[in-house]
């Protein structure tokens, strides 16, 4: 027996309270009391009683979800207020189900489980198999309560959500035929079914028992059978109901990263919205809709005709009852605009239905058929060479499909620190998901990682990632990637977390492909330093190796300040990304000092020359803005008298020294100050310039003087090139911040004296 299963139609006023977030209560003034201390909060006074709310448990809240959904897809009936309970014979107890929806050949029933916060969760593999014993017993309840023509098909599921499912989890739950769906998952039916309707049901079938056969489905239809590009063919029409039952379409916009199988784009509400308006309208479609039809699930036997082969075969097509029989290559607005729509049992389409294309040749059609129609992005054609070239001769062109999927593999893992944040084709990009797609392909693509020596298009030697086959290497590939970018993660989370929002930078597209590109230099010194070959070592092993330097560079983030991320943030281009790398790798030879990556000597030479000339320019700014300001604002106080009143004793006479041994031939004694002499002459005269020459809030003048002695330093390096010395990019970015300051400065008081 099975209880609290009703009718669809019944259930409409609970699928209003279920969209809801919040339960509320009317209760008399007099038991405010006792309803305040279980959490309720006041939400209404009234005249003699009060209405209560309260939040809704985060567990209600996803079975809610799950309930409405499973609303909106349709089913026959489906549970009511309270969970359903199934009665076994022999059986002790009532089993509570939460969720039961019956169809006309299937029932489902469905459980929910959620963590607080990501984790595993305990013995879910197990909770699985306890649940798959339901089956038999449910099968005989539901053909019971409402009658059947045949057994139904019953689909067991799982919705977990913040849980991180173990490989023994999944395996487990796969051998009790139970599927285990996670919020993404969710997300992706609830958005299916806002766009197709009903028919969102035969897809989530379709994921749950692929190629089981459902009894009912069996259909028989005229068909001319030929061949077209070297694969058979069929064209034939049929009617929208039953193409929607068998049909499936595999969005990559889902972010499974277990289906390849993946090339058609998410379904547009108003596209749909416009061919039901045709419909409506009497239109028809002189089209054929292209499918692919699984050799296993169909049969052609040939009628007697008259003419000759190269026409065409007449015949039956003898569909076999599954759902996921038929791929729908192109035409998929054309066929769901019929979901739900009252002319879809009467109408019929136009079919040609391939047989048997590999997943490869159905996207390399879909590319074929949509690019004569809209150019197909760069970015689409990377995301599909996993389905394109999976199985490719050239080692190379299979390498790019591994590197394919391995991003999308690491954008759909939760564990993943690229998780969610990858912007395929066609999603909006936000501050989150702000990390294209091409990008990383690049970063992977132009690198020795998979091949490390070819000839004449043949490996000679594989790199440190190739594992030894597609589903090894992206296995290899993956894990690598996740063990890496989890350290910088881990030691700058407040940084990555923000992407590409206010203060950001590090996990957007820059940040991510320079830390692939310090880890591509990391790898070449392992190898040398410890004479070993990456390619013979075990994935965990690898993992193991890299794991210092990773650290080391989320070190080297974590210790930036706001100055630095943001000035990291601003180097754009090749040559930002070139400065990003090798400031990276610099840091990273601070921890390892046998770190030599190639070629960031010479870059680190370059720069120490340009550094200086930099420097000593800005220096010489600085120097003549002090002559200038201090010179000008002595002679405003003190008139003609500036030098001996101005000046102290011990500067005035070494300038003084100076000034007759060279004949006065540089001009007047100010000419010949030394530098740290206009510290001397400041804290001489602090109320005339601490408002100009005093930085920071600091008390006292020594400190608030102390960055001419840090100028004086670096004065003291640019002008004597030959001992080899050279001002480091840091400071150079200080000097030139005291330049911007000092001119801001000296330029007030100008206009503060005029007044």
């Amino acid at each position: 027996m099975l209880t609290n299963v009703e009718p669809l139609d019944s259930l409409r006023g609970i699928a209003r309270h279920r969209t809801r977030t919040i339960d509320t209560k009317t209760v008399q003034r007099t038991a405010i009391e006792r309803w305040l201390q279980e959490g309720w909060e006041v939400e209404k006074k009234n005249r003699k009683s009060v209405r209560l709310k309260k939040p809704k448990p985060p567990l209600d809240l996803l079975q809610q979800r799950v309930w409405s959904l499973f609303y909106r897809l349709a089913f026959d009936h489906l549970t009511g207020e309270l969970p359903s309970e199934l009665v076994r014979k022999n059986a002790p107890e009532r089993e509570a189900i939460p969720i039961v929806a019956i169809g006309e050949e299937i029932a489902v029933a469905v459980r929910c489980f959620r963590n607080d916060v990501p984790g595993r969760l305990p013995r879910l593999g197990e909770r699985a198999r306890k649940f798959a014993e339901l089956r038999e017993g449910l099968a005989r309840a539901s053909n019971a309560a409402f009658g059947a023509t045949v057994k139904r098909t019953v689909v067991m599921i799982i919705f977990t959500e913040n849980v991180i499912i173990s490989d023994a989890d999944a395996t487990e739950a796969s051998s009790a035929h139970v599927t285990l769906f996670d919020s993404k998952d969710l997300e992706y039916y609830e958005t299916l079914v806002s766009h197709l309707g009903p028919a969102a049901k035969y897809q989530l079938l379709a994921d749950t028992i692929p190629g089981k056969q459902v009894p009912g489905l069996e259909i028989r239809v005229p068909a001319v059978k030929s061949r077209i590009g070297g694969s058979n063919c069929y064209t034939f029409s049929i009617s929208p109901e039953y193409l929607l039952k068998i049909a499936y379409v595999s969005h990559r916009s889902k972010g499974k990263a277990s289906d390849v199988h993946t090339y058609q784009r998410m379904l547009s509400r108003g596209r749909l919205n416009r061919i039901r308006e045709y419909i409506d309208n009497d239109g028809v479609f002189p089209t054929n809709i292209v499918i692919n039809l699984d050799s296993k699930r169909i049969q052609f036997e040939r009628a007697k005709q008259q003419t000759g082969n190269e026409e065409g075969l007449l015949g039956w097509l003898d569909v076999r009852p599954t759902y996921k029989s038929a791929w729908i290559i192109d035409g998929q607005h054309r066929l769901f605009s019929y979901s739900g729509h009252p002319r879809a049992a009467t109408s019929r389409l136009a079919v040609l239905a391939f047989e048997g294309l590999p997943p490869s040749k159905q996207a390399a059609l879909f590319i074929d058929i949509n690019a004569k129609q809209k150019s197909v992005k760069q970015s689409l054609l990377q995301e599909l060479y996993a389905e394109l070239h999976w199985d490719a001769d050239a080692p190379q062109t299979r390498v790019r499909a591994i590197i394919s999927k391995a991003i999308q593999s690491l954008d759909a893992n939760p564990e993943s620190p690229l998780y969610a944040r990858i912007q395929a084709s066609d999603v909006a990009r936000d501050d989150i998901r702000c990390i294209s797609f091409t990008s990383i392909f690049g970063a992977l693509e132009r690198s020795d990682l998979f091949i490390a020596k070819e000839r004449k298009g043949d490996v000679i030697e594989y790199g440190a990632l190739w594992g030894g086959g597609n589903v090894a290497t992206l296995r290899r590939t993956t894990r690598v990637m996740t063990a890496w970018l989890a350290a910088v993660r881990d030691l700058a989370n407040d940084w990555w977390d923000k992407g590409a929002g206010e203060g950001g930078g590090l996990a957007m597209n820059d940040g991510v492909v320079t830390s692939i590109n310090v880890l591509k230099s990391v790898l070449p010194h392992i190898e040398s330093q410890r004479r070993i070959r990456l390619l013979q070592e075990s994935d965990e092993r690898m993992v193991e190796l890299i794991a210092p330097y990773g650290a080391a560079l989320g070190e080297y983030f974590r210790r930036m300040n706001d100055t630095e991320r943001k000035a990291f943030r601003d180097l754009r281009g090749n040559q930002g990304l070139a400065k990003r790398l090798r400031r990276a790798q610099e840091a990273l030879r601070q921890v390892f000092p046998d770190f030599e990556p190639e070629g960031l000597d010479q870059f680190l030479d370059e720069e120490r020359t340009q550094t200086n000339v930099r420097a000593k320019a800005a220096l010489d700014r600085i120097e003549r803005a002090l002559q200038r300001g201090v010179v000008d604002e002595l002679k405003r106080e003190y008139d003609d008298q500036w030098w001996t009143l101005g000046i102290p004793k011990k500067v005035r006479k070494k300038a003084g020294d100076l000034y007759e041994e060279d004949d006065g031939r540089r001009g007047g004694r100010e000419y010949y100050f030394d530098f740290i002499d206009y510290r001397d002459i400041a804290q001489h005269n602090w109320t005339l310039f601490e408002s100009m020459l005093g930085l920071g809030s600091s008390a006292g003048k020594d400190k608030r003087t102390a960055w001419l002695v840090f100028v004086n330093d670096k004065r003291r390096i640019v002008s004597h090139a030959s001992s080899g010395a050279s001002v480091s990019v840091d400071d150079l970015a200080t000097i030139e911040q005291y330049e911007r300051w000092l001119s801001e400065s000296v330029g007030g008081q100008d206009e503060r004296s005029d007044t």
